[in-house]
């Protein structure tokens, strides 16, 4: 069995009811890609891999930046809602779901993940490197991040560059995970939370390619007064598999987090014709670890950390 713990969609009603508010004409990248909003598609290509579970989130663009807080309190509900009906429909393709926020309106998100998670039975919550600009150390969050670890569920971190800045290129997404996890990091949500989890997309970004540099420039930082080891704490983030089939990014991974904390995730179903979730088990696969560990992140991990019942 292998668990995928970052499957994107961009569920049918609540796609529809996005574009009755944004207009009708709008149209996303994800979107392009039919098993990203069919779901039948979607389910005849996991059939490719019956020995694959996925664990929804709904996809790009993060809701916050397309609608005003009241629409997005709405289209929260709407793809939750749709989410819980997918993973009951389908038990045999879907392991569970990550709780979509209106993070523009930090009290109904803290509703919304009171709601998903206790009645709704969801794995987490899902946030953005930045919350439509701001920085995830900006105090406004830190309830957010006390409720995760009251409910002791991940945070999965999904990285967001504004595309109508100039800044994207082909490293931004994996540096804006890099500096989200420095700024939590920076801001000490590990000492207010020893066990909070966030799982980092795509490994964590460029943050595993630097652990040297960390910790010979700034091994040692302190907030209010309080000493972090950077290095130490970044170690407590995981990170999942979707390297687009990079083994070798997956072993400076590896190094950074061990292997109880790295997940198997495909960014399934984007990348080519379902392609990398082929590429992905390989690149697992070819890693040069114990077979055990590799068992690990292809299911203990999500198994034990989102307390899935197979």
């Amino acid at each position: 069995m292998k668990i995928d713990v970052f499957a994107h969609i961009l569920p049918e009603r609540y796609l529809a009811a996005l574009r009755e508010k944004i207009g009708p004409e709008a149209e996303f990248r994800e979107a392009q890609n039919r098993a990203v909003t069919d779901i039948e598609m979607r389910r005849r290509l996991m059939s490719r891999y019956p020995d694959v579970l996925q664990v929804l989130t709904v996809s790009l663009p993060p809701l916050e930046t397309l609608v005003s807080p009241e629409d997005a309190v709405e289209l929260a509900r709407i793809a939750n809602d749709e989410l819980a009906e997918l993973v009951d429909s389908y038990p045999d393709k879907f392991a569970g779901a990550v709780a979509c926020l209106p993070l523009n309106d930090i009290e109904a998100a803290l509703t919304e993940a009171d709601r998903t998670i206790s009645q709704l039975g969801f794995k987490g919550v899902q946030i953005f490197s930045n919350i439509d600009g701001e920085p995830l150390d900006s105090p406004k969050f830190k309830p957010l991040y006390a409720k995760m670890a009251y409910y002791d569920c991940p945070l999965w971190i999904h990285p967001w560059v504004d595309r109508k800045q100039p800044r994207e290129t082909q490293f931004a997404l994996d540096e804006e995970t890099g500096a989200a996890m420095s700024r939590l990091v920076s801001s000490g949500v590990f000492l207010d939370h020893p066990d909070i989890k966030f799982i980092t997309h795509h490994c964590g970004g460029i943050t595993p390619l630097f652990d040297g540099r960390i910790e010979r420039m700034h091994p040692i930082i302190y907030s209010e007064g309080r000493r972090i080891h950077v290095l130490e704490h970044l170690r407590k983030f995981y990170g999942d598999t979707a390297c687009s089939g990079s083994t070798a990014a997956l072993m400076c991974g590896y190094n950074l987090f061990g292997a109880e904390r790295i997940l198997f995730a495909t960014d399934a179903p984007l990348g080519p014709p379902y392609g990398l979730t082929w590429e992905t088990i390989k690149s697992v696969e070819r890693m040069s670890i114990p077979d055990i560990e590799k068992e690990k992140i292809f299911e203990r991990n999500a198994i034990e950390l989102l307390r899935i019942a197979l």
